[in-house]
């Protein structure tokens, strides 16, 4: 069902087959997760998220999306500075660093969009707190995700947790709808007034992304195009889920257990 601003409501076995999708990007990124460790390359951390979608019959929903140029890659790997759609390459991970993985998978026509960060070996006590922090945010916005309640009051609630904690939200990038197609609507920005913006109601399914930056909220993308860094080199951070509203508790459609 096609409704306004692109927002398509899923219906309950439309919602099921995103769980299966969401169930198996969760796979991949968790897969993605144990290999993290100094010395391990981008590059080889995409190819074992690759193998595993297709091994159970997915596909890599990033890999040839459309952009400045097709993307190359099933993950985005944005590493320290680097926000979001980090492209991987033989670049090794260092002690310290803090690494974004974020994955797309489409199974059977529906698509699982999530992404998660963490540090590489030993971290310093502030980018554990970015860590923290941003996940907390992704949490809160989680639990604005009910019938009634309108896309403001979700965004505000990343952006009080965030800005709680002195952090940044970018203004350009957005959570999004999910379903069929990897971008649809209700944008979701990490910032917003409570009682703002679309009404949200059964069946809709978004995936959620706080992106937080320690020094200001200012981006830049990089010289390949694709990569988006925080203006200043400050440190950054991503965690996303893709989230059903429902008639009760907003259900997690890309976690391990979603199928339990």
């Amino acid at each position: 069902m096609q409704t306004d601003r692109n927002v398509v409501i899923k219906s309950a076995h439309e919602i099921e087959l995103m769980r299966a999708a969401g169930r198996l990007n969760a796979m991949a990124l968790s897969n993605v997760r144990a290999m993290i460790r100094p010395g391990i390359t981008t590059a080889e951390l995409d190819g074992a998220a690759e193998e595993v979608i297709r091994k159970h019959g997915g596909v890599p929903c990033f890999k040839n999306y459309p952009g400045p140029y097709p993307f190359p890659a099933t993950l985005c790997v944005s590493i320290n500075e680097e926000m979001v759609h980090g492209i991987p390459s033989n670049r090794k991970l260092l002690e310290g660093d803090i690494v974004s993985v974020d994955c797309g998978t489409i199974l059977e026509g529906y698509i699982g969009d999530s992404a998660f960060s963490m540090g590489v070996g030993e971290i310093s006590a502030q980018a554990h707190r970015l860590l923290e922090v941003t996940e907390r945010a992704l949490s809160a916005g989680i639990a604005q995700m009910h019938p009634g309640n309108r896309v403001g009051d979700v965004s505000a609630a990343i952006q009080r947790e965030v800005e709680s904690y002195g952090y940044h939200v970018p203004r350009e990038y957005t959570g999004h709808g999910v379903g069929r197609n990897m971008h649809e609507g209700p944008l979701v920005p990490n910032f917003g007034v409570r009682g703002q913006g679309l009404l949200l109601r059964p069946g809709m399914t978004v995936a959620l992304e706080p992106m937080v930056l320690v020094g200001t909220h200012r981006t830049r993308v990089l010289q390949d195009q694709w990569t988006v860094a925080s203006a200043d080199g400050s440190l950054t951070a991503h965690f996303e889920h893709t989230v059903a509203v429902m008639d009760g508790e907003p259900i997690i459609l890309t976690s391990l257990n979603s199928l339990d």
